[in-house]
């Protein structure tokens, strides 16, 4: 999903017509910044936008440690693994 257009503006505007901005950015078409005092305090994104980015976010980390226990097992397949006793000596513990 790609967003085509986004656009300032004043939070000023944004008190005053708070429907027609959502209405901007349904679909996930456009996104908005609003802003204090020419610098942006906030974005404004339709809520299924929202949910799709934090479900690709899920799926990297998901990813991510699949990825990371593939290399664990991988390192345990070829031998390169040490005792408890040396990695308690080496990073400390109990």
């Amino acid at each position: 999903m790609s967003h085509s257009s986004k656009k300032n503006n004043p939070l000023t505007r944004t008190c005053a017509k708070p429907t027609e901005l959502c209405n901007e950015v349904e679909g996930g078409r456009k996104k908005n910044s609003l802003t204090k005092n020419a610098a942006n305090c906030v974005g404004l994104i339709d809520g299924e936008r929202r949910d799709f980015d934090q479900q690709l976010e899920r799926d990297h980390v998901h990813q991510t440690l699949l990825r990371e226990a593939l290399l664990g097992v991988e390192d345990v397949g070829v031998g390169k693994v040490i005792s408890v006793d040396k990695l308690r000596a080496k990073y400390g513990g109990r």
